[in-house]
Order: C-alpha cells, then sequence, then structure tokens
C-alpha cells in the first residue's frame, strides 16, 4: 500500500487469465469496506470489479497483449475509487460512432466482441453511479467510484 497526499493505494497487477479476475474481486471488496464504503453497495463493487477485470481479460487475450492488467484501489477523503487499466490497442479514428450502421460490416468474431464489450460496459454503468471510461492506442482505463461514510462518523 502507497500513502502519499492523504490517500491510500493499493496496486494490483495480474496475467490476462479469467481465474484472476476473483482474486481482483475479492481485494476490490475487502479493501472497499475497509475504505468505509456502506456495505449495501459491496455487491455492487465486487460485481463491477469483475466486469471490468473480465473486460480487461478478454481485450488482452483479443489482441495477444502479454502486459498485466492494472487495477489500483484508492482510498480518498470521501470517496473510494477503483481504476481498471489493460494495455489492449483501440482504434482512435476510422471508427463508426454515429450509429448508421456503418460498423456492420465487421466480421462476426470482431462484431460480436464488440457488442460483448459493450455489453460489459453497460453493466458497469448500471452498477456505478459514478464511471468514466477512456482509451486510446495505448489500451484503455474504466475510472469508478463510490462514496465512504464520514470519516468523522463514530464507527
Amino acid at each position: 500500500m502507497t500513502e502519499g497526499d492523504g490517500m491510500a493505494t493499493v496496486e494490483l497487477r495480474f496475467s490476462a487469465l479469467p481465474e484472476h479476475v476473483r482474486t481482483a474481486r475479492l481485494v476490490a471488496a475487502a479493501v472497499a469496506r475497509r475504505a468505509g464504503v456502506d456495505e449495501a453497495v459491496l455487491d455492487e463493487v465486487r460485481l463491477a470489479v469483475g466486469e471490468a477485470c473480465s473486460r480487461a481479460v478478454g481485450l488482452h487475450v483479443s489482441n495477444g497483449v502479454s502486459a498485466p492488467v492494472r487495477v489500483a484501489l484508492t482510498e480518498e477523503e470521501k470517496k473510494f475509487s477503483i481504476e481498471v487499466g489493460d494495455e489492449a490497442p483501440r482504434a482512435v479514428s476510422g471508427r463508426a460512432t454515429d450509429g448508421d450502421g456503418a460498423g456492420d460490416a465487421l466480421s462476426g468474431d470482431e462484431s460480436g466482441a464488440e457488442a460483448e464489450d459493450e455489453m460489459g460496459l453497460a453493466v458497469i454503468s448500471g452498477l456505478v453511479d459514478d464511471v468514466e471510461v477512456t482509451s486510446d492506442e495505448a489500451g484503455g482505463v474504466i475510472r469508478m467510484s463510490w462514496p465512504t461514510a464520514d470519516a468523522s462518523a463514530p464507527s
């Protein structure tokens, strides 16, 4: 655990294998509980981290990336945040994003993988109120955060 500027951070790196996703989920739930995330939302934390890590593993496998998946769990003053990062390159230009069906000419494998990716992001968005997804040629990051109990409140 590293501490600086009043923030405590736990960092995980794991090989892009599905069996490691469960470990990341368990660690995230334990750190979230310790950070003061409400017990009622710990299942959402577990599910969101599992979905984000599964997505990163899938992207690494389908793109032949051997680098580890990165997870950073950060306890801030009034929130707990998680970043799940991958190193799978994304096409930044030339993508059909206007919904006119121009992207439908992809091969079956590509369109299936893209649909699965979109479904994973939809699940995460449904579980987490504060979520941000970014990606570029070097990979992507999903940032999620949850409020924590006020540090001055009695335990």
